[in-house]
C-alpha cells in the first residue's frame, strides 16, 4: 500500500496542473514542447532529440537560461512568469561538439 501511495504522489508532482496548456513545434533536429498557464506563466520546457542521440539540451526563455548535457531529452521546470510583448517565445536548443546545432522556439498565444 505505501509503494502504490509513493507511486499515486510522484505521479501528481510529474504531472501538470489541469489547467495547463500543452504547445509543441519540431524543428530539423529537436522538438520543443512547453507547459503553460495563460499567456505569460511557464510550467517547463521539454527539449527532445529528433534523431535520439545526446548531446547539450538548452532551455530558455526571458531571462532563464539551463542547459543538460549528454542527454538526448530533458525537462526544465521553470514555474515563472514572463512578460513579453507581442508573446512569449519558449526555446530550446542542442549543441554538439561545441557547436549549436539548433535552436527552435514556440511561441505562446
Amino acid at each position: 500500500m505505501t509503494a502504490l501511495l509513493a507511486a499515486s504522489g510522484l505521479l501528481l508532482v510529474t504531472a501538470a496542473p489541469a489547467s495547463a496548456e500543452v504547445k509543441s513545434t519540431c524543428g530539423t533536429y529537436i522538438c520543443v514542447a512547453t507547459a503553460y498557464q495563460g499567456r505569460d506563466y511557464v510550467q517547463d520546457i521539454t527539449v527532445t532529440t529528433r534523431d535520439g542521440l545526446p548531446g547539450t539540451l538548452r532551455a530558455f526563455v526571458g531571462d532563464h537560461r539551463g542547459s543538460k548535457p549528454n542527454v538526448s531529452r530533458w525537462r526544465f521546470v521553470i514555474n515563472r512568469e514572463f512578460r513579453a510583448y507581442p508573446k512569449p517565445a519558449v526555446c530550446g536548443g542542442l549543441d554538439r561538439g561545441g557547436r549549436v546545432i539548433e535552436n527552435h522556439c514556440v511561441l505562446l498565444p
